[in-house]
Formats: structure tokens, sequence, C-alpha cells
């Protein structure tokens, strides 16, 4: 027997959840598939240490999906400054709210906050059906659209297939799109960390010879930690005690927050550029991770993948409105080039920046240096990029938009 859906939805993290969330709530027969069941419940400590600068774009898709009210009963932490060092040269750039009528740039969010929250709203949603544990073994054309056959045996069926299951997406391959890229023998290690001084709701990063150290803010005081690093080091460093971490961990610092008291679990990750070299398929589509895998040095990743699910689930609730086909070409190309290109800028951003970084000679560490320091002093630039980095840009998708007045209104006359 063979179950029929408009969409599924392969992936319940962050991003998948999203667009399952924003098609059920368009009308749409959903069915959302994940590996396991998301925790909703968990005791207050420890903080999760997979974490998201989640901008204020972001910010307007959850709310307008009803998310973000669960998000923040579980806990948020607002920003409203971001401080940037260059460790080796006396560079640095403030952004802040001044040029905006926000209260803050944006959050830091355990991901299991955002994942619970929206996994919240789906079990209300009457078209939304949520399957775990489901592993996908194989996808066909079918004769009604696509289906999905789950280990097990169990056969699913739709106009449309959406893969959110990560840079590694079992799915992409099933069905054929191959990937370019390249990896940046670098890792991102992760941890929470207790700091002698207040974090100053201040997302703090310190460019250093092997990669950023950041320290973002979390509601109970704590920081979570993003610090790139050669993937020997971080071995070595994932390896050392506690208090050799620790005391490690100062010293790169640069003492910006004082001493490091304590530290709780850590982990690695490893970097890597990568783009799908097709966004779509016959009845498919990719979104988030699965499509595009970016450096985390500005911690765009969560957010560009939240506007690929905004995008895709605008447009195929449009064609449903119009009564055409879900998955029709004509929509799926709109989709590829909408969020394609934008992926893609922001990505080759992010990897100008982190090599620009790794550049040891002398002459371009001060030249580096002059222009921090010359686009500190330019209030057009930090207000260009504060509102890039927001994500409040051109051609969003209709659910990132949702705050009041126009995004040249938000910014004030300055831009």
């Amino acid at each position: 027997m063979t179950e029929r859906f408009e969409v599924i939805v392969v992936g319940g993290g962050i991003v998948g959840a999203t667009a399952a969330c924003a098609l059920a709530q368009g009308g749409l027969t959903v069915a959302l598939l994940d590996a396991r069941t998301p925790e909703r419940d968990w005791p207050k400590t420890p903080k999760d240490i997979r974490v998201s600068a989640l901008t204020k774009a972001s910010e307007n898709i959850l709310t307008a999906l009803g998310v973000w009210a669960g998000m923040v009963q579980r806990g948020v932490c607002a920003y409203r400054d971001m401080r940037v060092f260059d460790a080796r040269a006396d560079g640095a750039l403030h952004f802040d709210t001044a040029n905006t009528v926000f209260p803050e740039l944006g959050h830091i969010v355990e991901n299991r906050v955002t994942v619970a929250a929206l996994w919240d709203v789906l079990a209300t949603l009457p078209t939304a059906t949520c399957i775990t544990p489901a592993q996908v073994a194989q996808t066909d054309i079918s004769g009604n659209g696509r289906s999905v056959t789950l280990t097990g045996g169990r056969r699913l069926e739709a106009d449309l297939v959406i893969a959110a299951d990560g840079r590694d997406s079992a799915l992409r391959a099933l069905t054929g799109i191959g990937v370019s890229g390249w990896e940046y023998h670098q890792d991102g290690l992760v941890a929470t960390v207790q700091t002698e001084h207040s974090h100053q709701v201040t997302a703090w990063q310190r460019f250093l010879k092997q990669g950023p150290l950041a320290f973002l803010p979390l509601d109970d005081g704590s920081c979570s930690i993003v610090w790139t690093l050669s993937t020997a080091t971080a071995k070595t460093y994932l390896a050392l005690e506690k208090q050799d971490f620790l005391k490690t961990l100062e010293q790169a610092s640069g003492g910006i927050l004082g001493k490091m008291l304590t530290v709780g679990p850590r982990a690695a990750f490893p970097l890597r550029f990568q783009y799908a070299k097709r966004y779509t398929a016959e009845h498919f589509a990719l979104i988030g991770d699965a499509a595009h895998a970016m450096h985390p040095l500005a911690g765009q990743g969560a957010n560009a993948g939240l506007l690929d699910a905004a995008a895709l689930a605008e447009l195929v609730i449009a064609a449903k409105t119009a009564g055409r086909p879900l998955a029709g070409k004509q929509y799926l190309r709109k989709y590829e080039r909408w969020r394609k290109g934008d992926n893609l800028m922001m990505q080759a951003s992010m990897d100008l920046v982190n090599k620009t970084y790794r550049v040891s000679a002398p002459k371009f560490i001060r030249l580096r240096s002059v222009g921090m320091n010359w686009i500190d002093h330019s209030i057009r630039i930090k207000t260009y990029l504060n509102r890039y980095a927001m994500g409040l840009r051109d051609d969003l998708p209709k659910l990132a938009g949702t705050g009041t007045g126009t995004q040249q209104e938000r910014f004030g006359e300055d831009f």
C-alpha cells in the first residue's frame, strides 16, 4: 500500500521542519520524515553545544509560523553588539543597533530549542504527518510524482519530495545530483564556557592564525564558543584536560572576557565549502545544507536554509492556489534561480573572509587592519553590512519580511 501526500520532506531539523510547517499551514498535506523523534523537553543544564545565530529575517519566518513564542519560552539570547578583532594587528570592527530601529542584531539559540518549537507547532497541524524513525532506502519517479521507499518497505508518494537531510544528503545522492567544493582542512570546535566577565549580550569574534574564535552569548550568562582550527589542532584540543583547555582558550581569547572558568562537553566538526550542481530534479528539490555548506564564521548556514525553506514553500503554495502542478518545472526553476545565486554569494563571501585572515604576510596583515578600521568608521558601509547580516535584503520570501515598515525605513535614512 502506498501512502499519498502532496509533499514529502526528508529531514526534520531546523530547515526541514520549517519547510513542513510552512507548507502545512499553507493547506498542503505534508509528511515529515526523520531518523528520530526530537526531544521536546530537557533539563535546563547543560546547554546544547549546537547553536545558531538567527537573523531578523529568520526570526520573522519563525514568528509568522507561530514558532518563535515557543522558542522564547524555552530560552533565546538576543545580542545587541558584535565586536570583531584581528589578533595579529590593531584592526577592529564594532556593529550595533544604532542605525536600525531594532533592539537587537539577532539571537543565539540552541538548535534543539528551535527544532522542539517547530515540532510543537507541527503537532497541531491536521495536514502534517511526522514519521519517525524513518530512513529512505530508495526514491523513484512514479506515475503521480515521486515515491520514497523506507527501510522496512513502507512506501510514500508525493507530487514533490524535498531533501533537507544535511550536507551529506543521502537523498541527494539517490537522486543523482552531484556536488562541487573542497575541504577546508579545518574543524569547528564547539563547547559552552563560563567566563569571568559578562558577555554583555555581545557576540565576540577574534581572528587568529588558524581561524576565528567566536564567543556567542547564551541566556544563562554562559557563552557558546565556535573555534576554527586546523583539523590536527582541533583533535589535540579535544584531548586536553579541562583545565589545560581553559588555559589554552583564555590565551587565545586575548582576555576579552577575562578568565575562562568552566567548560562543558567539547566536539568538533569538519568544515567544507560545498554546493549542489543542481537544486532541483524531477519532482524534487534540495534545501539547506543538502544544497549548500559554508564556513560558519558568520553563522549564516541555518539562516540561508530557512530562506530556502520559505522561498520554496511560497512557490509551492502559489502553485496550489493557482491550480497548477506543485512540482512544475517553472516553479522549481524559479526556486533554483531565486536561491542559488544568493547562497553562492554568501558562501563565496565567507570563503573570502576566511582566506583573507589566514594570510600571514606582514604587509597584508597591516593592510587588512587598515581596511577593518576604515570600514569601522564608515556608517554607510557598516549599515549595509548590518542589513545584509540581519538577512533584511532585497528579494526576500514573504515570510521573511513580515516586520513593520519597509526595509529602508527599518534601517533609517543612512541606507
